[in-house]
């Protein structure tokens, strides 16, 4: 019961970032700067960010869960704590701000973070850090695509 408890919080405050960063990107993606900068080949239509955040966010919303309640240690509330900073201020530093560098650098620190996760805070919860793979796998995409605006813009 603990664990479920944990999870809806997780999704609750998982979801809420999504939320807040949509907000400081202030509609960035259809804005004459981004619409105008050379993007990477790979890069996805818009309606595919929506469905993989969606994905990431439930699949991490567990894991978080699953960990919770399992080491609930002020160093696993702090590293979700600059998780949860770097996740959300990514929007505003690109899209906001036009600091292609400094999302760039934002973005290799939240990738980091994840690589932390799945290879040092999951031997507790062994099975269940593989729900970190979406995340992990779309900020690599995402950071390659950072990356490409960053060389060719």
């Amino acid at each position: 019961m603990k664990q479920l408890k944990l999870t809806i919080l997780f999704l609750i405050i998982n979801f809420g970032g999504l939320a807040i960063g949509n907000w400081l990107m202030q509609n960035g993606p259809m804005t004459d700067w981004y619409l105008n900068l050379n993007k990477a080949p790979w890069t996805p239509q818009g309606w595919v960010f929506g469905v993989a955040w969606t994905l990431i966010m439930i699949c991490f919303s567990i894991y978080l869960g699953k960990l919770f309640t399992e080491e609930n240690t002020q160093k696993i509330k702090l590293i979700f704590l600059l998780q949860f900073i770097l996740n959300v201020s990514w929007n505003f530093i690109f899209f906001n701000q036009h600091l292609v560098l400094l999302a760039l650098i934002n973005i290799t620190l939240l990738t980091s973070l994840l690589f932390y996760y799945f290879f040092k805070l999951s031997n507790k919860v062994k099975n269940y850090k593989y729900l970190l793979l979406p995340y992990m796998i779309w900020l690599c995409i995402a950071t390659s695509l950072n990356l490409y605006i960053l060389i060719y813009n």
